[in-house]
């Protein structure tokens, strides 16, 4: 099929890529000429394992091109996938305007019937706004469809050629047996649907992952307080099937540039529709606050923060992404620099990233993990690259000026802290804090 794909963020490029990996003749489109030049180039504008391989096979083989004319990319295509960006705006709500402007501008390049398929991220009722846009722009027959997308940064090729699930929501029975075929190739696992549930399914599914999220989170903090292990509680829960073991990982909390955003959108869009959406208000404010644990924890060992320095490994929400958006680490270090800390940060991959949203003279961003480490007063790991949680205990007390880890990911087990002098703290394992050693409470019955 002959495909444009709209957008090259994370949704666009990955999309618009694995789809020439299935044999579809594919035209990226970006209005940015920085990232298309970097495209034709062979650089990709995001770290994403894999995806440097995929575009320059599929380039060779004359399926992938990139561009920055969309509405030749449009009149060269029988399907145009919508994978802009949906921002949020300051009260939460899902900025549409990218939205609104590309429907525009489909609708005045289109020469024939066209599919307009949505893998943005939109609240319900954004593909019949997009459908008046087109009518209103164009005379020529065209449907739409959504189809939402549930690709995880960091194994982004892997979930998009490997998906659970497919969902195509359209009115047309003719569209959604040409968006069926496209995607048949993929999986059997095809649900088809009304245009709004295919919308609401997506806010719906990353609501509830954050909720597991920030479920376990409270569970963590409780276990922390009555002397129970998190993750034997959560292997335990996980083993009941109708719980799962996904998303069952304490730590400082969720991040990037789906679950924040989404959980707000969908706070918002029950809003409107006069509906208070308590329980996913108390999951955002959990996560919020959950970050803030390692503070606490720094506190508890250190006292004033003041003058001291602290060294952060890990900027990026999640490893195997350079994605900074709603880092946990943002706040964190903010903070530190709040309390009057000098903080000593590095990251494998999302340094750069993080650079522009932080610079501050109290923050030194180093080029190694050994370099932010030294004579550091402690460490706070805050993202599990698989560089530090196959550093050396040994080797990192003997770096850090005071042997203090807070471990806010639950990377190092007893067997690696027994026998050294380590002062550490994780998240829901009180039994493993050792240096610092809190009684356990005597509870009443």
């Amino acid at each position: 099929m002959k495909l444009a794909v709209v957008g090259t963020g994370y949704v666009g490029l990955v999309s618009g890529v694995c789809f020439s990996e299935l044999g579809n003749e594919v035209i990226c489109v970006d209005k940015i000429q920085e990232k298309i030049e970097m495209l034709e180039r062979g650089e990709v504008p995001i770290y994403e394992p894999g995806l440097k391989e995929l575009i320059e096979s599929n380039r060779n083989a004359g399926r992938l091109s990139f561009t920055t004319d969309l509405a030749d990319a449009v009149r060269r295509s029988d399907i145009v996938i919508l994978a802009v960006g949906t921002p949020p705006l300051p009260n939460g709500e899902a900025n549409l305007s990218y939205i609104k402007d590309a429907a525009k501008e489909i609708a005045q390049a289109m020469n024939g019937y066209k599919i307009v398929m949505t893998k943005s991220t939109v609240p319900v009722g954004t593909n019949e706004k997009i459908a008046a846009i087109i009518s209103e722009y164009s005379v020529h027959h065209f449907d739409t469809v959504s189809v939402p997308e549930f690709l995880r940064e960091g194994s982004a090729i892997k979930d998009t050629l490997n998906p659970d699930r497919i969902v195509i929501g359209t009115d047309s029975q003719a569209a959604a047996e040409r968006i069926s075929a496209l995607h048949r190739p993929l999986t059997d696992q095809i649900l088809l649907t009304d245009i709004r549930s295919a919308e609401m399914i997506k806010y719906a599914s990353n609501a509830f992952l954050a909720t597991k999220i920030s479920f376990i989170n409270e569970i963590a903090n409780i276990c922390e307080k009555v002397g129970a292990d998190v993750t034997k509680v959560s292997e335990g829960m996980g083993f009941d099937k109708r719980i799962g073991s996904s998303f069952l990982k304490a730590g400082i909390g969720y991040g990037g540039s789906c679950f924040p955003k989404d959980t707000q959108a969908l706070i918002q869009i029950a809003g409107h529709v006069d509906y208070e959406f308590k329980l996913l208000k108390s999951v955002v404010e959990v996560n919020r606050d959950q970050r803030f644990n390692v503070i606490n924890k720094l506190e508890t060992i250190l006292g004033d923060l003041s003058g001291k320095t602290i060294a952060v490994w890990g900027l990026a929400f999640k490893p195997e992404t350079d994605d900074v958006r709603d880092a946990p680490a943002f706040e964190i270090i903010q903070t530190l620099i709040d309390k009057g800390a000098h903080v000593k940060a590095y990251d494998p991959i999302a340094t750069d990233n993080f650079k522009k949203l932080l610079v501050h003279p109290e923050v030194k961003y180093c080029g190694s993990a050994v370099e932010a480490a030294e004579q550091a007063d402690a460490l706070c790991l805050l993202t599990e690259w698989k560089e530090f949680t196959q550093f050396s205990i040994e080797a990192l007390q003997k770096l850090l000026k005071r042997p203090i880890l807070i471990d806010g990911r639950n990377v190092f087990s007893e067997e690696q802290l027994a026998g050294t002098p380590m002062i550490y703290y994780s998240v829901g394992r009180p039994g493993m804090n050792q240096g610092v050693r809190e009684q356990m409470p005597v509870l009443q019955f």
